[in-house]
């Protein structure tokens, strides 16, 4: 998220060692997504105002500490339609979001090579029938975009707008340190946020991250009439076709066997990553 350029490199820093090995009973890291600091100081969300223009060159201190896959940033700053072509020549995925920009804006970023939308509908120029914003680009144009399905960021009618909308719509948790954990207090950035029933919230309430799972993003993909096959993809499949992983996110020959076992009511039961079966209570052992 959008802090100074030294927390940036701690942050990577820290990442950088484990991207490219996979310790026993661990998903692997497949590398960074910087959502800022390169976004607009009027869509921050629940991030902190330390938002400035993209260059290439803050960012070569940082791609030598851990390779960076994903950068999200406000098309309408000064100069980021050059950055956005710089970042796909130098082989990072442009994403438009914390964005307060025009439809034409939107379209004119996705023209210079922006592939993809961060968190759609989150932290982004709203839909008017006569000022269409971000999301209007999103929806008129986009083969690719996020979505947070905890029913709490979007609306499901929302949701299936972008269904219909955007071929390969996939789905984020956005989630935060309190995913899994008791109600209280913890660190997002430099703030300090709070768990609750209905959220992670600053203390303003502004919504701060989620605390989903992708398993019960499953749970309520299916919950609102999607099928369940079209859910699996739309949490695997397509998000690995935006990082052009071929052999991750599918069942077929020669891909990964990274597996979730379901059972009839979708709670989880068994994981296997990379062939490599995670027992339940953490309990480790290696499949056939």
């Amino acid at each position: 998220m959008s802090a100074s350029h030294e927390a940036i490199e701690q942050a990577l820093a820290s990442i950088g060692p484990v991207v490219g090995q996979r310790p026993r009973g661990a998903a692997r890291v497949l590398g960074v997504h910087l959502e800022g600091p390169f976004i607009s100081p009027d869509r921050l969300g629940a991030q902190p105002n330390a938002a400035r223009l993209g260059a290439l060159s803050e960012l070569a201190s940082l791609r030598g500490l851990a390779p960076i896959r994903v950068l999200t940033l406000a098309p309408e700053l000064t100069g980021h339609l050059d950055f956005i072509r710089d970042l796909r020549r130098v082989g990072i995925l442009p994403q438009i979001g914390h964005s307060n920009g025009r439809y034409e804006e939107g379209v004119a970023a996705l023209a210079a090579g922006a592939k993809g939308f961060t968190h759609l509908f989150n932290a982004m120029s709203e839909l008017h029938h006569r000022q269409p914003g971000i999301v209007g680009a999103a929806l008129a144009h986009a083969e690719y975009a996020e979505i947070i399905p905890d029913l709490l960021h979007v609306h499901p009618g929302a949701i299936q707008v972008a269904r219909r909308a955007i071929p390969k719509l996939f789905c984020v948790t956005d989630a935060t340190a309190g995913a899994g954990m008791p109600d209280g207090t913890y660190r997002l950035g430099s703030q300090t946020v709070s768990k609750c029933p209905n959220g992670v919230r600053l203390a303003d309430g502004t919504l701060a991250g989620s605390v989903l799972t992708m398993d019960q993003a499953l749970r309520n993909l299916v919950a609102i009439g999607i099928p369940l096959d079209e859910a699996a993809r739309r949490i695997s499949t397509y998000p690995a076709d935006y990082l052009s992983e071929w052999d991750r996110g599918r069942l077929q020959p020669g891909a990964y066997a990274d597996i979730v076992v379901l059972s009839p009511d979708l709670e989880l039961m068994q994981i296997f990553i990379e062939g490599e079966a995670i027992a339940p209570l953490g309990r480790v052992h290696t499949a056939n």
